[in-house]
């Protein structure tokens, strides 16, 4: 089984750095930390409002990674000002979600199928761009065939109902890992690469990894939280084993 590769989300660096204003902490440091301890690349979400990630941020972040010759992961509302920013940058790949200002965080997956006739322009000029184009959805067959409807090159599945199940001890967990090892398949039966997002901690990030089909994790609030107690590059470090314990396990 291939080696599962790791996205590392560093708006919540901006977060703090925003409620304070000024330059600390420098979310470029925390991205230059992330990939001396393992990430495979980073992933940065600007929002309409500008609440962590800045316009700024995006340029700098461009010039890290492809000054190290590793992939920037864009998370991105389908809007017009976005998807000019991402042609301006033309990041490795462009993750399409829902956006609400008034949300805390992504609260569920992009309707990609309600979408289509908006969706699938945007997706089509990223991808002449040369940009991978990516949609959020929610663990769902018909979301799956959508985004490959759309022309999309990969999905990232939601896994946040898993992830809080796992936390909160409840029976519904198990359901929510079968809906995730579903869609996986259906969607690597299509073709399409899968990612899976929002809300992975150490506990349940293993039966996560062990699903076969999936190709890249990634983690932000939680490892941003746990760097401050232990570090980034710690937390990460722990992560990237856990993960790597999981595909062995799988693979045995």
């Amino acid at each position: 089984m291939s080696r599962l590769r790791l996205g590392v989300n560093i708006d919540h660096v901006a977060t703090v750095r925003n409620a304070r204003g000024g330059t600390t902490p420098d979310p470029m440091r925390a991205a230059e930390i992330a990939l001396a301890a393992g990430a495979d690349g980073i992933t940065a979400h600007l929002r309409e409002d500008r609440r962590h990630i800045s316009d700024a941020d995006m340029d700098a972040l461009a010039a890290i990674t492809r000054r190290r010759g590793l992939p920037l992961n864009f998370e991105m509302a389908v809007t017009a000002e976005m998807e000019a920013i991402a042609l301006n940058h033309r990041p490795h790949a462009c993750c399409l979600v829902a956006e609400r200002r008034e949300e805390l965080t992504t609260e569920g997956g992009l309707d990609v199928a309600k979408g289509h006739n908006v969706i699938a322009p945007v997706a089509q000029r990223l991808a002449q761009a040369g940009i991978r184009v990516s949609c959020f959805i929610d663990p769902d067959a018909a979301q799956v065939v959508a985004s490959k409807a759309v022309g999309a090159q990969v999905v990232e599945l939601h896994v946040g109902p898993y992830c809080d199940a796992v936390r909160e001890r409840s029976p519904h967990a198990e359901r929510h890992l079968a809906a995730l090892q579903a869609a996986a398949a259906e969607a690597a039966r299509l073709g399409l690469e899968v990612h899976a997002g929002h809300g992975i901690d150490y506990e349940s990030v293993k039966a996560i990894a062990a699903i076969p089909e999936f190709a890249e994790l990634n983690i932000g609030h939680f490892l941003i939280g746990e760097a401050i107690f232990v570090g980034l590059a710690s937390a990460i470090q722990r992560m990237r084993a856990l993960m790597d314990e999981a595909r062995a396990g799988r693979a045995a």
